[in-house]
């Protein structure tokens, strides 16, 4: 048995929820390893959808253990009002099901209120966060002052620890005009939910290494995608994390020995919420079409996405990066009907012709995409569950894509619905 790690191969919005939803049913265990609540995903299971942004996939399967991993930022209050609303819906949530490592980073008030205080204060270089404290958190923790989810059962050394973040963060509240907090509403704003939360901390690292010993299936479960990656991404317009398939084993304790398959999902065609370089992007009809079809909203945002045609230069360099085994290409659906499409197959740089996409966002501005055209399909893809199911351009176009980005698919789905999925290999029999 191997254990997968699931990474998006673009910039998020794969349709990651329903491949961790089909794998999470075979897993054990699901551990998130990185972000926070400021990525989500829709499941749909048995006909009732769940909306998760920070719980892992797991919590709605019953006999799966949860766990939030190190490499998660964590908002306390949010964690308590997801937890609420998921368990409104029926599932029962307790800490037999669900851990929370002890070693990972809270998310204040004031982080929330610093990030969104810096967004507005951004002149011509708005990086379009969600608002929700992520960045500031990540920063606290790299300052070696940031609260953690250990510190919620120690309330006795909490006031001490306060009076270090605060002297970093009132200075910064005085320069973006904004009044100073004081230690006590910090406090109050952490012994409020403390009781809720420490039921579920644990020693994640060694709790995993037991469950990967006694031979349970692990599924790592991604946020985001490979090109919002802090590192790897079309930096500064990416998130704070490491979100390639190497932070699994940092942002879990296990080391990356026990990732056996990584899965990287992959859209049939490009989408990006926010700002950023995105060098396929259509501003057009084609743009408006794949959007209206596919549903392009982000899920914890509601932002419109933007469009494009699949790319397939960044989808390779996501495939070297991550070390990915195998695509789960989803969203193929919305492709049906169209006369034409393209791929992506390289970039044009100054009048040279290159085939990675540069580190440089200078130079991100000014690729041009060079385009290979294919004929359309009539039929529907659209609930295929064999690859007798699908149009032979269709398949063709699948083919040409694994050709290009040197990656096999390992998956395909063929609309929401979980059930709709071609399997060529099981990441989980590797």
């Amino acid at each position: 048995m191997a254990n997968v790690v699931v990474v998006g191969s673009q910039w998020g919005d794969e349709g990651k929820g329903k491949i961790v939803d089909w794998l999470s049913e075979r897993a054990d265990v699901v551990v998130r390893f990185q972000g926070g609540h400021n990525a989500g995903h829709t499941l749909v299971v048995d006909g009732v959808s769940y909306k998760l942004s920070l719980l892992p996939s797991g919590v709605v399967r019953q006999g799966k253990l949860s766990v939030i991993g190190n490499g998660v930022v964590f908002d306390p209050h949010a964690f308590v009002a997801e937890k609420k609303r998921i368990e409104a819906q029926g599932v029962t949530i307790g800490p037999d099901t669900l851990r929370i490592a002890d070693n990972a980073t809270l998310i204040l008030s004031l982080h929330r209120e610093l990030d969104a205080a810096r967004e507005s204060a951004a002149a011509g270089t708005k990086i379009g966060t969600t608002g929700r404290g992520i960045g500031p958190a990540y920063e606290d923790k790299v300052g070696r002052r940031a609260l953690r989810v250990m510190d919620l059962a120690e309330l006795d050394v909490l006031p001490e620890r306060i009076e270090r973040l605060l002297a970093h963060h009132n200075p910064l509240r005085r320069g973006l005009g904004q009044p100073e907090i004081s230690a006590e509403a910090i406090l109050e704003e952490l012994t409020s939910v403390a009781a809720e939360i420490t039921p579920y901390i644990d020693r994640v690292w060694r709790l995993l290494d037991e469950r990967r010993k006694a031979g349970d299936r692990i599924l790592f479960e991604g946020a985001q995608g490979t090109l919002l990656d802090i590192d790897h991404g079309t930096y500064p317009y990416v998130t704070s994390s490491n979100t390639v398939a190497g932070q699994a084993a940092a942002g879990s304790g296990l080391g990356p020995s026990a990732a056996g398959f990584v899965l990287g999902i992959t859209k049939a065609y490009t989408t990006r919420v926010g700002e950023g370089p995105f060098p396929t992007e259509q501003d057009n009809a084609v743009g408006e079409f794949l959007g209206t079809k596919g549903h392009e909203f982000g899920t914890v945002t509601g932002r419109k996405r933007r469009c494009g045609w699949f790319d397939a230069v960044l989808v390779r360099q996501a495939v070297a990066i991550n070390g990915i085994h195998g695509l789960a290409l989803t969203k193929l659906d919305v492709l049906d009907g169209m006369d034409e499409i393209k791929i992506c197959v390289g970039y044009e740089l100054d009048g040279e012709r290159i085939d990675y996409f540069p580190a440089s966002l200078a130079s991100q501005r000014r690729v041009v995409p060079i385009y290979e055209s294919f004929e359309g399909w009539k039929g529907t893809t659209a609930g295929a569950r064999s690859w007798g199911d699908l149009p032979a351009q269709a398949v063709k176009y699948v083919r040409q894509i694994e050709e290009l980005v040197g990656a096999p698919v390992t998956l395909l789905s063929t609309s929401p619905e979980r059930d709709d999925t071609i399997l060529v290999r099981d990441p989980f029999q590797d």
